[in-house]
């Protein structure tokens, strides 16, 4: 008998992941250091169950379509809704926006490109840098948040924002060049 995968414990992590953006957002957006402070241990935790939720699916092996789609969404919707906040509430100055747009600009390119390919069968694996991208990105948030609560952080998180920018871009390229065959058609079907 087959398991439903809105039942395991994995997929339940994350989609309460998901679920816990809205009240970050929210409670970041109403400018509140208390309440700032709040979003911030929740982003933690949501982060951390990132870790959480694979581990548990490998211990326990509860692999599942639904998880191996949810969990990369539940990663970008963290990480691209908490950049558009902290852009609209003023913690990401302008030049802080080029590696934001770098990273959303590789997010949204790579997820294309494996919707594309996955029509042709190609598989482009997650690859232990990509799993580093995340974990930089959401360092970089962390400290972005702590810095309007803790003031003195500009230098410390404007350094690991911009590691995580290139790290982003570096695993785009990757992906990019390990795809290229089979987008310029120099590998046939």
């Amino acid at each position: 008998m087959s398991r439903n995968p809105l039942l395991l414990v994995p997929n339940i992590i994350t989609i309460i992941r998901i679920l816990a953006v809205l009240p970050i957002a929210w409670m970041i957006m109403q400018g509140d250091l208390v309440l700032r402070l709040v979003a911030l241990i929740l982003y933690i935790l949501a982060a951390a169950s990132d870790w959480l939720d694979g581990y548990l699916a490998r211990a326990w092996n509860q692999y599942s379509d639904l998880g191996r789609m949810l969990d990369p969404i539940a990663d970008k919707l963290l990480v691209g809704i908490l950049f558009a906040v902290l852009a609209w509430d003023g913690s990401l100055s302008g030049v802080d926006m080029v590696p934001v747009i770098a990273i959303l600009f590789r997010e949204f390119f790579v997820s294309g490109l494996r919707e594309f390919l996955g029509k042709t069968s190609v598989v482009l694996p997650v690859t232990l840098l990509a799993k580093w991208k995340t974990t930089l990105q959401m360092v970089a948030l962390v400290v972005i948040l702590l810095e309007g609560i803790v003031p003195g952080l500009r230098l410390v998180s404007d350094v690991v924002l911009w590691a995580a920018g290139a790290v982003t871009l570096w695993t785009g390229w990757q992906y990019l060049a390990a795809s290229w065959p089979h987008l310029s058609g120099a590998n046939p079907k």
